[in-house]
């Protein structure tokens, strides 16, 4: 089995990480940098840290944790959360992030997909989407924390994201997140044979056997990990001796 990237995924809202279902009815789960300390040293091979409130607050406050845990944690980190501008994308890197991840500043303004790619490179651009299978059996795109919906097509919307520069995909069930009953295969396999960046798959882990469909079955390139780690109902550790043995 080829080895892929095992991610434990943090969604913030200051001052914790928090897991809901649905993107819905969070609930607090833990302190961001103790848990950042925590995925590291058992094995993570990176982290990935969204705001979920930070458009209603002006503010990204995974931002501020990376300030606090960068100098300890030596893998890459992205933060997503409220961006929207090249300067908000350059304060969060400064911060000590290696990539950023955004979906609703591109669904909003799908030139400044270009403009970030441009600015700073592919490869610390990463392009999230928030998808819900609609009864026609396709996927639509969400956004905000998928409180709001586009009119876009999700798969077509991954290929424009492409086009226009982004270096990688995080495509997020929203039927599936924090179910523990697998990941979307469809979605993520359909958006994975298309494009040609690495793919994370994200929403539904909640056994090894998830993941190592998303692997199998959903050709992902990485997994976005939460409640199975959070609720430590697994550990990286445990994961990837048997997927691959280590």
């Amino acid at each position: 089995m080829k080895k892929i990237r095992i991610i434990p995924r943090m969604d913030i809202k200051s001052p914790n990480v928090v897991k809901g279902i649905h993107l819905e009815g969070i609930r607090a789960v833990g302190d961001p940098a103790s848990l950042s300390l925590k995925y590291y040293e058992e094995g993570a091979d990176e982290l990935i840290y969204i705001d979920v409130v930070a458009s209603l607050y002006g503010r990204n406050y995974a931002a501020e944790v990376i300030e606090q845990v960068s100098n300890e944690i030596f893998i890459p980190l992205t933060v997503g959360g409220g961006i929207r501008t090249v300067d908000d994308i350059s304060s969060i890197l400064k911060c000590g992030a290696d990539k950023v991840a955004i979906n609703t500043g591109f669904i909003k303004n799908p030139d400044f997909v270009n403009q970030a790619a441009e600015q700073f490179g592919s490869q610390c651009i990463v392009g999230c989407l928030e998808v819900k299978r609609q009864k026609a059996g396709n996927w639509q795109a969400f956004y905000n924390s998928g409180r709001e919906v586009s009119r876009k097509d999700a798969v077509e919307w991954s290929l424009e994201l492409v086009e226009r520069g982004v270096g990688e995909l995080m495509i997020t069930s929203i039927d599936q997140d924090g179910t523990c009953e697998g990941f979307d295969l469809e979605v993520t396999a359909r958006i994975a044979s298309l494009v040609s960046v690495p793919v994370i798959a994200s929403g539904g882990a909640g056994k090894v056997e998830h993941i190592r469909s998303a692997i199998e079955n959903g050709f992902a390139d990485a997994v976005a990990i939460a409640h199975l780690f959070h609720y430590e109902k697994s550990s990286i550790k445990n994961v990837k001796a048997k997927l691959f043995g280590t």
